[in-house]
């Protein structure tokens, strides 16, 4: 199943919670990029490993991740 998931990079506090949620672990937070309030944001690194489940987006306690299934 293909998937798209979209990171408001902006508003993303680099919690990791996205990353332990996930079953393939393939959400990271880059540690060469800062977002406007000072923190790594999280993203995903193998898109092509992702099932859709939306766990990542489940978890994130600031609503900043969005998973489309196609």
């Amino acid at each position: 199943m293909a998937a798209k998931i979209t990171f408001d990079s902006d508003r993303c506090k680099g919690c990791e919670l996205c990353a332990m949620a996930c079953p393939r672990h393939i959400i990271a937070v880059d540690p060469r990029t800062i977002n406007r309030k000072g923190y790594h944001p999280a993203g995903v690194t193998d898109i092509g490993q992702c099932i859709a489940c939306a766990s990542c987006a489940k978890i994130c306690p600031d609503s900043v991740i969005t998973v489309e299934k196609f």
